[in-house]
């Protein structure tokens, strides 16, 4: 276009001026779930189809991570229809990949709707590279201060409205969605985990919000829900009612926080102190108290069913002499090697080792009726027989068994097992006595 005095440009010269310089310009009619190219420039040639499926479009302008060209998990896109919502002009910042392509353009996306015609124009441009280094450095700086923020929106009640939502993954801008709360609440529920869904229809609903919190009062919980990877992530859900005077203004920030590795390495310390609660700190095996829970346990279990549970008692022979000729050191690698025998022989067979004190060990036999439990312990008796422990070289043990009852109480049980143990010490040791 030829230079003019600033006073002889027209509608027509502005026009036209927009339509050389312009990098994208977009027909959408969402009625047909369409949209069709005016112009396309630079990157948008390869970005952007002559003509194409407009639900496609905003799949690609949106629902991306914010640091590469991979969509966001199908669970998600069902938002992408409220996103390509337009009631009035909107305007935001774009980071856009293309195909092999890792670094991200940064684009300017403006949108205009037609007035009364339910169809928009969208213009696109992109940024040149001072500007796209000084965006870059902005969106780092507020990338770190929202990354623990995975979502955060504004609700109001008395409208059933959310706005200025902002998907920390997607982008450090505010994403538009034209969804009232009740429908958004019906839709997100299904990317909480299915035990939890329950708990956040009720802290979500809006009457429980309105009685349960007043004007400034915050409340969270924990919960695990599905993030834009498609994977389940431990979060903090955060309500936070706005303050004001007005009792009848129920407006409300929502934020989901990402808590996910504290969370698992909280479950893991647990886990950790747990397993020491439970553990005999010598030989590994459950201690003391851990078998007797789970006597009662399969007690309880054989008064409901009728698969057979047995239980052993296992005797170290002569183990005080071990001590007394050889020290408490041998002694308890001696006992460390014994537990390791009757780990490995239980192995694979629902079978569950304790040890009750000193020498004694018990075993729990799921599904072993006596006869079957015999057969186990007499391999056990014969591994210990024939192992060449530290120091001592060999020793022998005695062997107890019974099978539960479905009337037995646990003093009949035990009793019942004590006898048969004690019955090999008194046969001669080294063998398996069955009561």
């Amino acid at each position: 276009m030829m230079k003019k005095d600033l006073y002889d440009y027209t509608i027509s010269d502005v026009s036209e001026l927009l339509l050389e310089n312009v990098d994208a310009i977009v027909v959408v009619d969402p009625s047909i779930d369409a949209y069709k190219s005016i112009v396309r420039r630079g990157m948008f040639e390869s970005f952007l189809k002559e003509s194409g499926i407009y639900h496609d479009l905003i799949l690609d302008l949106w629902f991306h991570f914010n640091d590469s060209n991979e969509r966001v998990s199908g669970e998600y896109q069902i938002f992408a229809d409220s996103t390509g919502i337009f009631k009035q002009k909107y305007s935001r910042r774009l980071r856009l990949f293309l195909e092999n392509e890792e670094k991200p353009h940064l684009v300017q996306l403006t949108v205009y709707p037609f007035e009364d015609a339910g169809k928009y124009i969208f213009v696109m441009d992109e940024f040149i590279d001072n500007e796209s280094l000084q965006e870059s450095l902005t969106t780092k700086k507020i990338s770190t201060i929202q990354n623990s923020y995975l979502f955060s929106m504004y609700i109001d009640l008395v409208q059933d409205t959310i706005s200025s939502i902002n998907v920390a993954e997607i982008s450090a801008d505010v994403v538009n969605y034209n969804l009232k709360y009740s429908d958004w609440r019906m839709m997100i529920v299904n990317m909480i985990w299915p035990e939890d869904q329950e708990q956040f229809l009720r802290r979500t609903d809006p009457e429980y919000l309105k009685k349960n919190f007043h004007p400034g009062r915050t409340s969270s919980y924990d919960c695990m829900m599905r993030n834009l990877e498609g994977n389940f992530i431990w979060v903090k859900l955060i309500f936070s009612r706005a303050q004001t005077t007005n009792e009848s203004d129920y407006r409300y920030v929502f934020m989901v926080q990402d808590i996910h590795d504290e969370s698992m390495e909280l479950l893991s310390t647990l886990q950790e102190y747990e397993e020491k609660a439970i553990r005999d700190p010598l030989t590994g095996v459950y201690n003391h108290g851990e078998t007797e829970t789970q006597l009662n346990n399969a007690l309880s279990h054989r008064k409901k069913s009728d698969d057979p549970v047995s239980v052993m008692m296992i005797d170290l022979d002569k183990f005080k002499s071990v001590n007394d000729n050889y020290g408490h050191s041998v002694g308890d690698t001696t006992l460390k090697h014994f537990a390791r025998i009757l780990k490995e022989v239980s192995a694979g067979e629902k079978s569950l080792v304790g040890r009750w004190g000193g020498e004694e060990f018990v075993i729990i036999c799921r599904d072993k009726n006596a006869d079957e439990a015999s057969l186990l312990a007499e391999n056990m008796r014969k591994r210990v027989e024939e192992y060449l422990f530290p120091d001592i070289c060999h020793i022998t043990c005695s062997i107890g068994v019974t099978e539960l009852k479905p009337d037995d109480r646990f003093t009949e049980a035990f009793d019942r097992l004590d006898k048969a143990m004690y019955s090999s010490k008194q046969n001669g040791r080294n063998r398996v006595t069955v009561l």
